[in-house]
């Protein structure tokens, strides 16, 4: 695999990247931005949300979805850009909400870490399934940071990162959206999985932010590919023509306490990847 290749930089907090309409699109925390940058460099701020995580992802329709951690509410972005509520969430769980994945069914997933990060106790988190109507229950708890999710191409697998358990955890999706069977996908060793994406070979590549790194495994845990950074891998994603260009959200890192510090250390990074992108996101 070739060494990957600068495609933004200056950055305060990149993650939460998904390939959507020719363009990646991710969140910078930091500046509260979601952008959208082409293949060429050439970005655009598309929305400002003062939130702290704001995760993102697509319904079938094109219309964006917005974790507004800040008030417990997800957020969908209109055709005339205007942003009005898809659901609350404030109501099952008092934490942050993280990260989001939408199925081919236009289900949501969004999960919430479970304890005041940083800097709280830990605590277990859940995760919440949002129904096409904006309906929103609870679907899993116990989940050890919850973290990246992705869904297999049949809607029929959920895999979820739990950052502090050090593996990846996936559920059989049943015909409600609701989660059953769970069960260890990958046990990581010392692995600390943030965000994911799923291939077409059935592969998970995960990021790594204290190892710096972003990793490819089978399912079982066998790793097959490694792409080394200088500084914290936070989130991946498959996208580009063919969907082979795995992009990357990285960024100097230097522990909770310095999550939100306003340095732009930031950077979203693409390299060659050996199979395309699959399922959701």
């Amino acid at each position: 695999m070739r060494e990957s290749q600068l495609l933004m930089s200056n950055l305060a907090f990149p993650e939460s990247p998904r390939w959507h309409d020719d363009r990646l699109w991710f969140s910078d925390w930091g500046a509260h931005e979601v952008i959208a940058v082409d293949l060429e460099g050439q970005s655009e701020v598309i929305a400002r949300i003062a939130s702290f995580p704001m995760c993102i992802d697509f319904l079938s329709d094109g219309r964006l979805l917005v974790v507004s951690a800040s008030d417990g509410r997800l957020l969908r972005r209109e055709p005339d850009g205007s942003l009005t509520s898809h659901a609350d969430l404030s109501g099952l769980a008092d934490h942050k909400w993280n990260d989001i994945v939408v199925d081919g069914r236009d289900n949501a997933y969004v999960n919430n870490t479970g304890f005041d990060f940083p800097g709280g106790e830990f605590a277990p988190g859940i995760i919440a399934l949002v129904t096409a109507d904006g309906s929103a229950r609870q679907v899993a708890v116990g989940v050890a940071f919850p973290n990246g999710m992705a869904v297999t191409p049949d809607n029929s697998t959920l895999i979820v990162a739990e950052s502090y358990g050090n593996k990846l955890t996936a559920f059989d999706i049943v015909d409600d959206g609701g989660l059953r069977n769970r069960r260890v996908w990958a046990d990581l060793d010392d692995g600390v999985p943030d965000g994911i994406c799923l291939d077409a070979e059935n592969a998970v590549w995960y990021a790594d932010v204290p190892n710096k790194r972003c990793v490819r495994v089978r399912e079982g845990g066998e790793v097959l590919q490694t792409i080394q950074l200088d500084r914290g891998c936070f989130a991946c994603a498959l996208g580009g023509v063919e969907k082979t260009t795995l992009f990357l959200t990285a960024n100097d890192w230097r522990g909770t306490a310095n999550m939100a510090d306003g340095s732009r250390m930031g950077q979203v990074l693409a390299a060659e990847a050996p199979a395309p992108g699959a399922g959701w996101p």
